[in-house]
């Protein structure tokens, strides 16, 4: 079964992503019933997401690359649970890559970096522009933002 192992950091330095290629992305939350099913539109292209409950920093993960057309249509039509928008750039360290993600709408000023990591007990490097780990927070989960649309305090 396919794993994502992540851990997640508040961007202390959002000037980190100067200079970066970014990548415009809309999803939307579609179910949650134990499984989270998400629809994303990065771009050009379209993904349909399923991801199982986290435990630790592990958790069941599918993803389906799926026609653009049909992502825009079920993010506009079946995204009941919320959406967000953000630009995400990547970021190379170490071997590792850190997605770095720059909120927009009501969740502007929020920046967030992801780093998908081989095992759960991999360090993570240590970073200026890192901020607090929010790794298990749920607050910061990507589907309670969408349906909060309010960054935590």
């Amino acid at each position: 079964m396919p794993t994502e192992i992540e851990r997640k950091f508040l961007v202390r330095d959002r000037s980190i992503v100067t200079g970066l290629a970014g990548v415009r992305m809309a999803q939307g939350y579609l179910a949650d019933n134990g499984m989270v099913v998400r629809v994303r539109v990065a771009g050009d292209k379209g993904f349909l997401t399923l991801k199982g409950k986290t435990v630790g920093l592990s958790r069941a993960e599918f993803e389906y690359g799926i026609p653009l057309a049909d992502a825009q249509a079920l993010l506009a039509d079946f995204a009941s649970l919320g959406r967000i928008e953000k630009v995400r750039y990547y970021l190379p360290v170490n071997g590792l890559t850190f997605e770095i993600d720059v909120f927009e709408q009501e969740l502007s000023g929020l920046v967030i970096a992801e780093v998908e990591l081989p095992s759960e007990d991999h360090p993570v490097p240590q970073l200026a522009w890192l901020g607090d780990d929010v790794s298990h927070d749920p607050r910061y989960r990507n589907s309670e933002l969408a349906v909060s649309r309010r960054i935590p305090v």
